[in-house]
């Protein structure tokens, strides 16, 4: 039986790994995706995270184009009721903020392009500081109580902007956020573990990070500025090249090489250990897939995380 962990306040239960949907329609094509996501359901996987915004910064691309593979790979499937879908509103080019009106027709969009008619969850993707929180708070609501999302999501909003949104959706009795989608990672600690891990833990909500692994710098495949060069998210890596990234990298190599797994299975390991529900890992071929569903089973000692946690120190 694979393991799952359940999402507080919901019947949900994911798999240890949210898989990332921004390659779909983008770096993999329809086939590859496809390849993908069968290789991650038949491994145990149930939980896909997706955008409408995906993937409008590619050239020639408008936005929608992870939700239209993913919703052609569910009508071919059949299987729309065995997965847990995520998808997330307020960049999409067309669909941009959270005006009321706006996140009306951003669902409805998402939902034409998944082929489906709810979503399991739905992310507040980005805060719109022209829309009081309450607002947006109640248009929410009103997203779940039409029965298009099952739940609700908040992702890249200030920590005070997002403990006003649970507290007034709290005190209001709106539809609670179930969820939130911070960047954590082994070198990016210190806003989450400050500022959203208490958040969480307060208001009893899953947590499930994106940039689980630092846009790839913790896979340990960028040992030097050089194998930046053209990589596709090297630029992204970049920003974490420094001694004391590269020394996280090093002790992630360590403890792989005497577990024998992965580099990248340690550092997904690391954020289960730290409390994360499900990290968000995403993979442009079935041959990435493997190293980042050991993470979901990969446990790693007391001693392993302690070790890990003082080489981060400085990002804490």
């Amino acid at each position: 039986m694979t393991h799952r962990n359940p999402i507080p306040r919901t019947n949900l239960s994911v798999f240890p790994l949210n898989l990332g949907g921004n390659t779909f329609g983008w770096t993999s094509d329809r086939e590859a995706s496809f390849a993908v996501l069968d290789a991650f359901v038949e491994a145990g996987g149930n939980f896909i995270d997706t955008a409408d915004v995906y993937s409008a910064w590619a050239e020639g691309h408008s936005g929608g184009e992870s939700e239209a593979v993913l919703g052609q790979w569910l009508s071919a499937r059949g299987n729309r009721d065995e997965v847990v879908i995520a998808t997330k509103a307020g960049q999409h080019p067309e669909h941009s903020g959270q005006a009321r009106d706006t996140v009306h027709q951003a669902i409805d969009a998402s939902l034409n392009r998944l082929q489906t008619d709810y979503v399991d969850l739905y992310y507040a993707h980005f805060d719109d500081e022209d829309v009081p929180v309450e607002d947006q708070a109640h248009t929410y609501d009103e997203i779940v109580r039409s029965g298009k999302a099952r739940h609700i999501g908040v992702s890249n909003y200030s920590p005070e902007r997002m403990r006003r949104w649970f507290e007034y959706a709290y005190a209001e009795q709106l539809a609670l956020p179930v969820a939130i989608q911070p960047q954590y990672n082994l070198v990016t600690r210190k806003d989450y573990e400050q500022g959203y891990a208490p958040i969480a833990r307060e208001f009893d909500a899953a947590v499930f990070p994106y940039f689980a692994l630092a846009a790839g710098f913790l896979t340990g495949k960028y040992q030097s500025e050089e194998d930046l060069q053209g990589a596709e998210r090297g630029e992204m890596a970049k920003g974490y090249f420094s001694e004391d990234g590269l020394s996280v990298v090093s002790r992630l190599r360590e403890i792989a090489e005497a577990r024998d797994v992965a580099i990248p299975s340690v550092a997904l390991a690391w954020l289960l250990a730290k409390g994360v529900t499900a990290p968000i890992a995403s993979a442009r071929t079935t041959e990435q897939l493997p190293a980042l569903l050991e993470g979901a089973s990969l446990s790693l000692t007391e001693d392993e995380v302690d070790s890990l946690d003082r080489a981060s120190e400085p990002f804490a």
